[in-house]
C-alpha cells in the first residue's frame, strides 16, 4: 500500500512541477535526477528493496528538485518570502537543495555499506567512507554544475542559481557536509533497526 502512495505523490508533484514552469531548460536539468532515481528504484525495488527511512528520504529529495525545477532554486516563493523576513541577501533554496544532497545520500550510500558488508562493526569507519562518498558526490555534482555552464552560457544560470555570491559552490558543499553529519547522528540507530528487520543484520554485532 505504502508503495502506492509513494508513486502517487511522485507523480502528482512531478505533474506540478512540469506545468509551465519558468523555464524548460532548467525544469530538465533541476529534474532528471529525480526521474533517473525513479528508473533506478523501481528496477531495484525486488531485488534490492530499501528501507523505509531511504524510501522517505527519498521521495523529499525528489520533491525538493522538482520544486527547484518549477521556480527555478533563486526564485521558490517561500524563499524569498523567508528572505524578506530575516533580511537576507539572497533566496536560499539551493542551500536547502544542498543540505538534502548530503543528508539522503549518506543514508543511502550508509545502508548500502551495511548491506554489502563493505564496513562490518566499526562505526568510525563507517561513518567517515560515508561522509567521503557523499563530498565527492558534492564535488561532482559542482563539477556538472560547471559544465553546463561552460556549454549553455546565460542560460545555465537559472540552473546554477549562484544569485552573484562568490562563495556559492564552497558553501553547497558545506551544507551537502552538514546534511550528511545530521543525518548520520540522528538517524543512524533508526536506520540500524530498520536494516535489521528488513534484512536481519544487525551492524557491529
Amino acid at each position: 500500500m505504502m508503495r502506492f502512495v509513494w508513486v502517487g505523490i511522485f507523480f502528482a508533484v512531478l505533474l506540478w512541477s512540469a506545468w509551465q514552469p519558468k523555464e524548460y531548460f532548467t525544469w530538465f536539468l533541476e529534474v532528471f535526477p529525480a526521474l533517473i532515481g525513479f528508473v533506478l528504484i523501481v528496477a531495484t525495488y525486488r531485488i534490492f528493496p530499501l528501507t523505509p527511512l531511504l524510501y522517505t528520504l527519498i521521495l523529499i529529495h525528489m520533491i525538493i528538485l522538482m520544486v527547484g525545477g518549477h521556480y527555478t532554486y533563486a526564485e521558490v516563493p517561500l524563499f524569498d518570502w523567508i528572505k524578506e523576513v530575516l533580511h537576507q541577501s539572497r533566496n536560499n533554496y539551493d542551500k536547502l537543495g544542498h543540505f538534502f544532497q548530503g543528508f539522503e545520500p549518506a543514508i543511502l550510500a550508509r545502508e548500502i555499506l551495511i548491506r554489502k558488508e563493505v564496513v562490518k562493526k566499526s562505526r568510525l569507519w563507517l561513518n567517515y567512507i560515508v561522509l567521503s562518498i557523499v563530498l565527492a558526490f558534492s564535488a561532482f555534482y559542482e563539477l556538472l554544475e560547471w559544465a553546463v555552464a561552460v556549454l549553455s552560457g546565460e542560460a545555465a544560470d537559472a540552473f546554477l542559481g549562484t544569485q552573484g555570491y562568490v562563495w556559492d559552490t564552497q558553501t553547497d558543499m558545506a551544507w551537502c557536509l552538514m546534511g550528511a553529519v545530521t543525518a548520520l547522528l540522528f538517524f543512524s540507530r533508526l536506520h540500524d533497526r530498520q536494516i535489521e528487520r528488513l534484512t536481519g543484520q544487525a551492524f557491529g554485532k
